[in-house]
């Protein structure tokens, strides 16, 4: 397909409608997480089996993501999409509707595979509709969904459940989507179906990618949960995945017609910006994780109060994002990636010496630094690994890097709930070794503690001594579980160092250009 060097209005409405379906999709995941509670609590699910919602959603959209480029060709993209985005809209309202926990289930994995659908079909569009010239406008729309739609997600479904009700986060999708809708469908032209290409699917890669991503996907959002290899279940699922994505790998470099062309990650610039979008996506995902948790755990935040206090990680984004292919023009976008890398890094650092009174106020500039700094590193770092992909290998291209990021923020988020455990246990270790009763300091505080609580309403000293030392363990495992969250955000900064590394290897953009087409 010969892309036009000026893309006309129609071509600009496909995009558009595009991104507007990625952003909901993508949206969508933050938006539940941020209303569990009130979700399980209303379908009588238990706090664990409550988890199942979002991992529901999350294996079939990380599933559902390669197949998307094999499929939009036997179907053509204008179907393929149109049915996608209708059936994401249709499922989405049915979630609201859903009475027990296994409806609930049922219903989120379809409208996960529905909605995994429009994040790689969005990128596709904007690298193979889009002219090179206009492509850094095309990935700066598509950041908003990346970027600014997990960010905003929290505020938006904080508010939402807070004022109106858990069901409007599932309402909410309507009103934009039937706008994407009609998009897709005014932009979007007609195309022979290809129906052969189903016959000639490569199925063993299939089968094989479709069981190894879902068994690594309940591993990595389950595990902690069970004690992960403390479970037989996690035991299994990982020796299935151990077997079934190696093999798909394998499949995949020998196959004649492949799922996806794995080759593209020989090419520098796409190996290395895949390298570091997977590392973003951990830390993108994994701080819209650890935040919200120390917000409700350690300062007791609601969820319309944490998504205040996230909101300046999204805001600044709306701003920031649309400069950012102006600077691409002034400046190398190797530079502006690193730039962005470095901010989101300080941004997790200047977290790392947290308090109790460590809360909004406090988060602020963190927040405002990171948001500039996911800006930065985002578009670009589009633009760069995918520039010089052929027309024909846009699909594979998009299913990787698309995958690898939300593939990121499932390895992340389970690194962090086992590392935040880990780094607490510890603490409360080494405080409670401190805090001894052999030690003069905390005999005086119990002390002043019996005083206390016998001039507020404590029966006699033996109760006023028994409160006194519940007293002082409370704050011994609240203050091991906050320098547990300022490790977190540690491992965050040093995984964004080493994406940081990984765009410094990266060729500079102009050589790219010149070469990156064979």
């Amino acid at each position: 397909m010969s892309t036009p060097s000026h893309p006309n209005a129609k071509t600009w409405v496909a995009v558009i409608g595009s991104t507007l379906g990625a952003f909901m999709a993508v949206l969508n995941i933050q938006i539940v997480n941020a209303s569990l509670t009130d979700i399980q609590g209303a379908i009588g699910a238990g706090i664990d089996d409550g988890g199942w919602i979002s991992t529901a959603y999350l294996i079939a959209e990380i599933v559902v993501i390669p197949l998307t480029g094999w499929l939009a060709r036997a179907f053509s993209i204008r179907l393929y999409l149109l049915v996608n985005a209708v059936l994401f809209l249709v499922f989405s309202v049915a979630c609201a509707f859903a009475r027990n926990l296994e409806q609930m289930i049922v219903l989120r994995a379809i409208q996960g595979f529905t909605g995994g659908v429009l994040i790689p079909m969005a990128f596709t569009i904007i690298i193979t509709f889009l002219p090179k010239a206009k492509q850094a406008i095309g990935l700066a729309m598509f950041a908003l969904s990346a970027t600014f739609a997990p960010a905003i997600g929290p505020t938006i479904g904080g508010y939402l459940t807070e004022n109106w009700g858990w069901q409007y986060i599932f309402y909410v999708n309507l009103v934009p989507g039937a706008l994407m809708v009609g998009m897709l469908w005014f932009s979007l032209d007609k195309s022979p179906l290809r129906l052969s290409l189903l016959s000639q699917g490569d199925w063993p890669g299939i089968i094989t990618m479709a069981i190894g991503l879902a068994s690594l996907q309940t591993v990595l959002e389950e595990g902690n949960k069970d004690d992960w290899f403390g479970s037989p279940f996690i035991v299994r699922l990982s020796i299935v995945a151990a077997v079934a994505l190696p093999l798909f790998i394998w499949i995949e470099l020998t196959s004649k017609r492949p799922l996806l062309k794995l080759r593209l990650l020989a090419r520098r610039n796409f190996g290395f910006g895949t390298i570091a979008n997977f590392l973003l996506g951990i830390a993108l995902y994994g701080s819209v994780f650890i935040l919200p948790l120390y917000l409700a755990r350690i300062q007791g935040y609601n969820a319309e109060q944490i998504g205040m206090v996230l909101a300046w990680t999204g805001l600044p984004q709306l701003l920031l994002i649309p400069l950012v292919p102006r600077l691409m023009r002034r400046f190398d976008a190797r530079l502006v990636i690193g730039v962005g890398f470095a901010l989101f890094a300080t941004s997790n650092f200047m977290n790392i010496h947290m308090t109790a009174d460590y809360a909004a106020d406090q988060l602020l500039w963190p927040n405002i630094v990171r948001a500039i700094g996911q800006a930065l590193a985002f578009m670009p770092l589009s633009a760069i690994a995918t520039a010089g992909i052929e027309t024909e290998n846009a699909g594979s291209a998009s299913a990787l890097f698309n995958m690898m990021r939300n593939l990121g923020g499932a390895v992340g988020i389970a690194a962090l709930q086992t590392f935040q455990t880990k780094r607490e246990q510890f603490h409360s270790n080494v405080l409670t070794q401190l805090v001894s009763l052999f030690a003069e300091a905390t005999r005086d505080r119990i002390a002043e503690l019996t005083n206390y609580f016998l001039s507020h309403g404590a029966a006699d000293q033996a109760e006023a001594g028994h409160r006194a030392i519940v007293a002082i363990a409370l704050a011994v495992r609240q203050q091991a579980n906050i320098m547990a969250f300022s490790d977190t955000f540690y491992l965050l900064g040093v995984a964004l160092v080493v994406a940081l590394v990984a765009t410094m290897l990266l060729k500079r953009p102009g050589r790219m250009d010149a070469g990156g087409a064979h």
